[in-house]
């Protein structure tokens, strides 16, 4: 079958693509100016125009970011939140989205209700510090983990892709003599790959991306989070103390913008190696845990 693109049709996809390069180039050219950046020495950073490619390479700033105490504990502080806040959100939002998935579970649709109202109104910053403090969980990793590891929207898309398992696996399960915490960890959650993997992405971006919540519970810095030096490093312009006991002659190697951006790369990076692997249960995963309600 011959398709023939109308004159219409093809100037709409001509701008549509040419709308979309543009779009792409936006996003693509920062990340390029800060790797850039990054990789200059003093003299190159500091040239005007466009920063595609360095032309000359310097890594004396990702050598002296790495080289850092501070940041290498706060990017070990950020890898624990991410791993052990990941882990916890999928396992409660499993334990809270199948009883919800099941017919015969009493009360299912008030209790979905009440879900769904946390995602308007909630306590504020306020209420959310005095609960932090009351839990004696001020200055402790949990205060990062435990508020945010189970939330609404997560819930009814998991529920929502549970729902669309056929319920004959339930049943023959039932019949076999399986127990509920059976079918779900042998049934459920072995066949809701992409929904979780999806969940997993947004979980993991959400607490490695996180830095407020750390400046508001955490004073300890050896207990802080990466983000935390980054917005010090990146915002507040505070590089002094990454210089602190650098000779002069290391000094002239790099320049407060080439710390910035080789600390913004840093950041960046492990997130960016996760994120390939995850994204293709992304679409599949969201999906199919929204056409059900």
């Amino acid at each position: 079958m011959n398709w023939q693109l109308t004159r219409g049709e093809k100037i709409f996809q001509t701008l549509n693509a040419l709308v979309l390069g543009v779009i792409a180039v936006s996003m693509i050219y920062p990340f390029i100016y800060i790797i850039s950046i990054s990789l200059s020495t003093p003299a190159e950073a500091s040239r005007g125009g466009l920063h595609l490619f360095p032309r000359e390479i310097s890594l004396a700033a990702y050598k002296l970011v790495l080289s850092d105490s501070a940041i290498l504990a706060g990017f070990g502080n950020s890898t624990l939140r991410m791993v052990l806040g990941t882990t916890l959100t999928l396992v409660a939002t499993c334990l809270a989205a199948y009883p919800l998935a099941r017919p015969g579970m009493p009360h299912r649709g008030l209790l979905t209700f009440l879900i769904l109202f946390t995602m308007v109104f909630t306590g504020g910053m306020v209420p959310n510090y005095l609960l932090i403090q009351e839990l004696g969980l001020l200055n402790s990793r949990w205060a990062l983990i435990l508020p945010v590891m189970i939330t609404a929207f997560n819930v009814i898309v998991v529920k929502n892709f549970f729902q669309a398992i056929p319920e004959s696996l339930w049943e023959s399960a039932r019949i076999d003599g399986a127990s509920e915490w059976t079918i779900l960890f042998r049934i459920y959650i072995p066949l809701s790959g992409p929904v979780l993997a999806t969940v997993a992405l947004w979980t993991m971006v959400f607490h490695w991306n996180s830095w407020f919540d750390a400046m508001l519970y955490i004073t300890d810095d050896s207990k802080q989070v990466l983000q935390i030096f980054l917005q010090r490093i990146v915002v507040d312009n505070a590089t002094e103390a990454l210089e602190t006991g650098v000779s002069s002659d290391q000094a002239s190697s790099f320049t407060p913008e080439t710390i910035k951006a080789a600390t913004v790369v840093v950041t960046l990076v492990p997130i960016m190696l996760v994120y390939p692997f995850l994204q293709r249960f992304f679409t599949k995963g969201i999906m199919l845990g929204s056409v059900k309600g």
